[in-house]
């Protein structure tokens, strides 16, 4: 869509193809990386009014003319006039570059989300897959910058990461099949299409696919290190986690691509599980835009999210595992099977 807008708006039509097209692509990353840079301040405000909400106290309050609207702005001067330490025995390649790969990782979700019908960076066939790919991504600055930063804390709380997320990407993966199955593409685009009309029609509502969303939804937490999945950053064992010996912009980045995968996650299941850009009301659907729709979901989503955080305790590490490998995954297998036999028999 906006290659074409690009294309037909004459101003460009002397330049070449090729020039069009990367000036198109650039424009595409910079308004998703203002959409990210946006709602991570969002995020970070509602997550300290939620748990204050949670507590019987305010938040935020002083910053800004109301409730502390200003209160993410001035965070983000103070991480940007922080002074940037350096350890003295880190790996410095490793050490200055993982942050970069955790946001990065969690960025490249973002092309393939479906806001609504023409608003997607790019209609891959393979979204799907793209997705869980890009998110695997993290998990590597995380063991970047716990070996990188030559700190016990820190490589205790990567190896952590590292052991959750590729535990739990094996049922997030197993839930998401059996609409692959009913729908038969991974194009986030086709499988959203395949909810539209009443809102009995999104998977979430065929028993078994609630299945499905309920294994995802716990697994997508531990893929996004929260509570109570926090174990790689667990601060009353850990001091801070993969993330002890950062300061400043390389602590902001780490911060900014937790919650931009957050948000990713959370979009996931939105557009697999509870309809994208469709609001389950055919004549709503003709006035509300569809990204006002899968925005606002993805929201209510998040919130669920920070609302556990305050909720729940942090499990035990063989806790974790034993949810992951003893429930999860055979909870997932048993789903998959038996959605594959009914839709063989029926």
């Amino acid at each position: 869509m906006f290659y074409r807008a690009f294309e037909g708006s004459g101003v460009f039509g002397a330049w070449p193809g090729w020039a069009v097209y990367g000036l198109a692509m650039l424009s595409i990353a910079v308004c998703l990386l203002l959409m990210v840079l946006t709602l991570v301040l969002v995020f970070s405000l509602a997550e300290r009014k939620v748990s204050g909400f949670m507590q019987s106290r305010y938040g935020p309050m002083y910053v800004g003319r109301y409730h502390g609207l200003l209160q993410p702005v001035a965070d983000m001067i103070k991480f940007l006039l922080k002074e940037d330490i350096a350890p003295t025995n880190v790996d410095k390649p490793l050490w200055r570059t993982a942050p970069a790969v955790i946001f990065t990782g969690a960025f490249l979700g973002f092309v393939v989300l479906p806001f609504g019908p023409g608003f997607v960076g790019a209609k891959l066939d393979v979204g799907l897959f793209y997705a869980f790919a890009t998110s695997s991504i993290v998990v590597v600055g995380i063991i970047m910058a716990g070996w990188g930063s030559n700190n016990k804390w820190a490589l205790y709380g990567a190896m952590r990461g590292a052991a959750q997320v590729i535990s739990y990407e094996i049922p997030l993966a197993i839930a998401v099949l059996p609409v692959i199955m009913s729908v038969g593409s991974l194009n986030f685009g086709t499988i959203t299409e395949a909810q539209s009309g009443w809102v009995w029609q999104w998977h979430v509502f065929n028993p078994i696919l609630l299945v499905g969303f309920v294994i995802y939804f716990i697994a997508s937490l531990a893929e996004v290190n929260r509570i109570p999945f926090d174990l790689p950053e667990s601060e009353s064992e850990l001091v801070a986690g993969y993330h002890t010996e950062y300061t400043g912009m390389k602590f902001a980045l780490v911060m900014l691509g937790e919650y931009a995968d957050m948000f990713v996650v959370a979009s996931i299941g939105v557009a697999v599980f509870l309809g994208g850009w469709n609001s389950g009301i055919p004549a709503l659907d003709a006035i509300v835009p569809g990204p006002a729709i899968f925005v606002f979901k993805a929201l209510v989503m998040v919130f669920v999210i920070m609302w556990l955080r305050w909720t729940l305790p942090r499990l035990r590490v063989d806790q974790l595992m034993n949810l992951c490998w003893k429930f999860l995954l055979p909870a997932a297998l048993c789903m998959l099977l038996l959605y594959g036999l009914l839709r063989v028999v029926f």
